[in-house]
């Protein structure tokens, strides 16, 4: 029986278990965190799985990383071996609303009682071997590394949570690499340029693990073919080294949606749906399929048309998701410049509207300027609220800024719920509203309505 923290609490449950992560350092909710060798240790989470009997050589994994678009590319790739007959187990971060959304086997969330036995194992062990107090980050990483073990997974598909070279996920030998869209996040822990953040992210890359990066600007590439020959990997580029096409189309069967052409080595995909709305997951889709390709070559049994099937089933919450339709809300986890410039160019290629109310709160580290200056692109009337996040910037002070550098104005809300309302006196009932900036927010917002599923019978009218 494992005590939380000092000593107080046993973790007995689910609950316990989570209160015990509360108690650990978490960068994840830090406005300010050194990005050094002892706040983000791979030794000490090496020592830590190694008392744990290394549960991450029981299995064969992929490894991501990048700056947006990791979780959707995780999912998709994870989605289509399952559906090879492959058991897959799936680590992702962070979570909407519920922090077993991180670990996954065979599409299925891990339970609360394996939740918090995973927890009380790795508290257990890191108490009895003497580990410096590991991370939130840490303790989670390896409950993951640890229930994928005795669920007997045969593949881990494993995101990076922050970075690449110090990240705690980079303790794995993987079979295959992705890097995904690098842009411009986490600059006070990866750096202010793009080639710094670039080098960051590629520490992933181990010698004669092949590696596979998604479209990059050239500043970015010319990093990562550095890296990669410094590693002794090899590195391919789903839009150099393969032959890869998108397109936009509508159909009564699927709405508005993009489909995809990839021609690689072992592999054709012609004209295939693209589960997920957006440019950005178009690419998102095609490194997933590479990713595929990888694999089919080190043995794994990948059929072609049952990992097509695997694919169409994607879901994931968070991105481009309706959680209400009258009025109809749509929230997305976008918390860069990058990230939201593909959701408004995602919105006005597939979601008809009159105008779109934009309900936005991000955290105070994030490139604010970069969001503010892409927001307003798509956005007919903003509202700037709280994250809900103890990073979260102040709602007056994104409005000051947006009305300062767009000239238009601008509304501000004490919290959500006040947003929803203020929203509500302008929506009618062709309008969108959309709730975006941060995955705080948006596991704030699919709360709420899933307590509250509607906002208001009278839409339109003012509040």
């Amino acid at each position: 029986m494992q005590k939380v923290g000092h000593g107080s609490t046993p973790i007995r449950t689910f609950r316990s278990s989570v209160n015990y992560l509360d108690s650990l350092v978490n960068y994840e909710r830090m406005v300010r965190a050194s990005y050094n060798e002892s706040n983000f240790s791979l030794a000490r989470m090496k020592r830590l799985l190694t008392a744990l009997g290394d549960p991450h050589r029981r299995f064969k994994s992929v490894h991501i990383a990048g700056t947006k678009g990791k979780g959707s590319t995780a999912t998709m790739l994870a989605e289509m071996v399952r559906a090879c007959g492959v058991k897959v187990g799936l680590y992702m971060s962070p979570h909407v609303v519920d922090i077993r959304e991180r670990i996954t086997v065979s599409g299925q969330m891990i339970s609360e009682r394996d939740f918090g036995r995973a927890i009380a194992a790795v508290a257990a062990i890191a108490a009895k071997a003497r580990v410096p107090e590991p991370t939130y980050f840490e303790v989670l990483t390896a409950a993951a590394f640890h229930h994928f073990a005795l669920a007997g997974v045969e593949l881990a598909v494993v995101e990076t949570g922050l970075g690449g070279r110090l990240d705690s996920t980079n303790v794995i030998q993987p079979e295959v690499v992705g890097i995904t869209s690098i842009s411009y996040d986490h600059m006070q822990q990866l750096g202010n340029t793009l080639p710094q953040i670039a080098r960051e992210k590629a520490g992933v890359m181990k010698a004669q693990v092949p590696a596979v990066s998604a479209f990059q600007v050239a500043s970015v590439k010319e990093t990562l073919r550095a890296a990669a020959a410094e590693a002794g990997a090899p590195l391919r580029f789903a839009d150099e080294d393969f032959e890869f096409t998108y397109r936009f189309e509508h159909s009564r069967a699927l709405g508005r949606h993009a489909r995809i052409c990839l021609t690689t080595p072992n592999c054709r995909f012609e004209h295939l749906h693209v589960p997920l709305l957006g440019e950005h997951q178009a690419m998102n889709c095609g490194l997933a399929l590479t990713l595929l390709d990888v694999l089919k070559t080190r043995g794994f049994p990948i059929n072609e048309h049952k990992a097509m099937e695997g694919l169409a089933q994607v879901r994931l919450p968070g991105r481009m998701e309706i959680i209400c339709e009258q009025p109809r809300v749509l929230v997305d986890g976008a918390h860069n410049a990058a990230s939201v410039a593909a959701l408004m160019r995602a919105v006005g290629q597939n979601i008809p509207y009159d105008s779109m109310i934009v309900i936005f709160g991000c955290n105070r580290d994030k490139d604010v300027a970069g969001m503010i200056q892409q927001v307003q692109l798509g956005a007919d009337k903003i509202i700037f609220c709280s994250t809900g996040s103890p990073r979260s910037a102040d709602p007056a002070e994104l409005a000051a800024e947006y009305i300062e550098r767009c000239g238009k104005m601008a509304q501000v809300a004490q919290n959500l719920e006040h947003a929803l309302q203020i929203a509500l006196g302008a929506v009618t009932r062709e309008d969108l509203i959309c709730i975006t900036g941060s995955f705080y927010l948006v596991g704030e917002a699919k709360r709420r309505f899933a307590a509250k599923p509607e906002l208001r019978a009278e839409v339109g009218t003012p509040v």
